[in-house]
């Protein structure tokens, strides 16, 4: 019975709908990435001589994650690898 659901989502939501939603599986998982590599290197920035990581700081880290990530699954989508 499950399958048959799946078969009549694929066909009312055709290729657009499926396109979409791994677009966006991708952007989630690049988020995610991000602010767990961002957070890391938070940690380790503070564990060193007590300095502080700045709001600015922490956003210009996750958006560098982002935009790399970004060239990874592009580069990964597009058969450059």
């Amino acid at each position: 019975m499950h399958h048959m659901k799946t078969l009549t989502l694929l066909e009312v939501g055709s290729l657009e709908g499926v396109v979409i939603m791994i677009i966006g599986i991708i952007i989630l998982v690049a988020l995610s990435v991000s602010f767990m590599i961002t957070t890391f290197v938070k940690l380790i920035y503070e564990s060193k001589d007590s300095r502080k990581f700045s709001k600015k700081q922490f956003w210009q880290t996750m958006l560098i994650c982002l935009l790399l990530c970004g060239l990874v699954s592009g580069a990964i989508c597009g058969g450059g690898l």
